[in-house]
């Protein structure tokens, strides 16, 4: 029996020592071990459980040889009564003596001397409506606690719970204050990539690196396909489907340690983030990654942005290029050729400078329309007004005849336009100079996945297996397809003509104004 001094003065220290550490492992046993002293019982310890199943050994003190053999493994595995009245809801005041389950196993199995003790007290370790485990005390032979060892035990177990409960809002705290200064580094080092690709890689990195994250990846929409763009840690299997829904529904979706947030930007879906984390995902760990994903978005359209500025300067740049070769270097070959002509007119009676004059004349006139090409490459005449108008012009410039059965297709971006143009350009380029044939058909049309091209002519055709046809122009147009994730073909037969066949996908659609368009890259 306890006396009224004995439990006053056992409260006094218990809470005394509570309040003397934030280590929760070293304050349960400390505790269980002061405790077990001032309340003469023999032994003691302490299980944390979050959710069912699931639980550790905090603290024990003095267990008997059969809990303790083995480094303590019966402890450790298995479920028990206690555990299994506290996961159902059952354990809610002190219970006075609850028969052992892994001490009945123990005498069943003669797997360990168990000191005489059979039965022990539970009681809930609890703060208000928070619960955090079960505290067991008992001693050998002791089959029975009175009223007041109850009501003291009571009294203790209050106390470490609302201790857990501080210390875990403190630790809470700390690591908040933890999380979100490693943050500042990560973003920092966000906003230092130059491509997307380095973006999403030092974002999987830096996330894994400095939460510790089991694993982290990153997709990005490819057509409305999520495309694996970087992984950092062991791979993911069975996400697939979270990670599209995530993606579907442009919501965080969290399963125990995975999660999924989407990435978008204006209401743009660009891809979705999947962070794995050793442990249950916690408040803290969603609070950096929804800053993390709102930094990457931004990120990724500031990319965007500066990539498209650049495709805009370098146009502008083309254009001067263009205007400063017509304006001088054209007119310098244009006045030549006009001399040259003159000067024939003056030498008509010297044979030798005659024929000098006629090749000088030549010379320029085939400069200028090979001048005139260049500009042409750097600024195709007419593109303002459409690629049609343009495509129109050039075969005229070069002299052959095209028949061109071409769709209107308004929402061409800026780079599918140019890479069209320009693969058209090198077509009619190799038909005037390698096909022996003046004519070609040309057909543009879009399709529910992207845009075709098809350039066909019947002239003298190759081997597109020689290494002599693999030329610098083929090449180039099959690498302006693929910049823009297409693709190019040649069939060509010698003495059969040759066909080319490209394709262009659509980046994504998106709705207007009540109606679906698709946007080209």
């Amino acid at each position: 029996m306890f006396t009224k001094q004995n439990e006053l003065h056992t409260l006094r220290v218990i809470a005394e020592t509570l309040n003397q550490s934030n280590d929760i492992e070293f304050m349960m046993q400390t505790v269980l071990e002061k405790l077990l002293n001032l309340t003469q019982l023999q032994a003691g310890w302490i299980f944390l459980t979050d959710r069912r199943g699931s639980y550790t050994l905090a603290a024990d003190h003095r267990l008997p040889q059969a809990l303790a053999q083995h480094d303590k493994r019966p402890m450790c595995q298995g479920s028990c009564y206690c555990l299994n009245k506290y996961w159902n809801g059952e354990l809610k005041d002190p219970i006075n003596i609850i028969e052992c389950k892994r001490l009945d196993e123990a005498v069943q199995f003669s797997t360990g001397d168990t000191e005489g003790i059979t039965h022990h007290a539970t009681i809930p370790l609890v703060a208000g409506a928070e619960r955090f485990g079960v505290l067991n005390v008992a001693s050998p032979g002791k089959t029975h606690f009175d009223d007041e060892e109850l009501t003291l035990l009571q009294s203790v177990a209050y106390q470490i719970g609302t201790a857990i409960k501080r210390t875990r809002l403190y630790d809470a705290k700390q690591q908040r204050a933890d999380y979100f200064a490693k943050l500042n580094d990560v973003v920092r080092l966000l906003w230092k990539a130059d491509d997307h690709a380095s973006l999403l890689k030092t974002a999987a990195q830096r996330l894994r690196e400095a939460y510790r994250f089991q694993s982290v990846c990153t997709f990005t929409n490819e057509g409305g396909e999520l495309v694996l763009r970087s992984r950092e840690g062991a791979p993911l299997e069975n996400a697939a489907a979270q990670v599209t829904e995530s993606f579907r529904r442009q919501e965080r979706i969290q399963e125990n340690q995975t999660v999924s947030l989407p990435l978008t930007v204006k209401e743009e879906r660009l891809g979705v983030l999947l962070v794995r984390a050793e442990q249950e995902i916690k408040d803290v760990d969603i609070e950096v990654l929804e800053a993390i994903t709102g930094h990457v978005s931004l990120a990724y359209e500031g990319i965007s942005v500066q990539e498209k500025r650049a495709e805009v300067l370098l146009y502008e740049e083309r254009n001067r290029l263009a205007r400063d070769l017509h304006d001088s270097v054209n007119q310098k070959l244009f006045s030549l050729s006009l001399t040259a002509r003159g000067a024939k007119e003056i030498a008509r009676d010297h044979e030798e400078m005659k024929e000098l004059l006629t090749e000088m004349q030549s010379l320029s006139q085939e400069s200028m329309r090979e001048m005139r090409s260049m500009i042409w490459q750097l600024r195709p005449v007419g593109i303002e007004d459409g690629l049609l108008s343009a495509l129109k012009k050039y075969a005229v410039h070069l002299g052959i005849n095209v028949h061109f059965d071409v769709e209107d297709i308004p929402h061409l971006s800026h780079a599918a336009q140019e890479a069209l143009w320009r693969i058209s350009q090198e077509s009619m380029n190799n038909i005037q100079k390698h096909a022996g044939s003046g004519e070609a058909w040309m057909k543009l049309t879009s399709g529910p996945d992207g845009v075709q091209l098809l350039v066909e002519d019947h002239g003298r055709g190759f081997d597109p297996e020689e290494k002599t046809c693999r030329t610098l122009g083929l090449t180039s147009m099959k690498e302006r397809a693929q910049l823009l994730g297409g693709t190019l073909q040649v069939d060509s037969e010698k003495g059969k003509g040759t066909t080319i066949h490209v394709f262009i996908p659509w980046v994504k659609k998106e709705e207007h104004n009540g109606h679906t368009r698709t946007i080209s890259r």
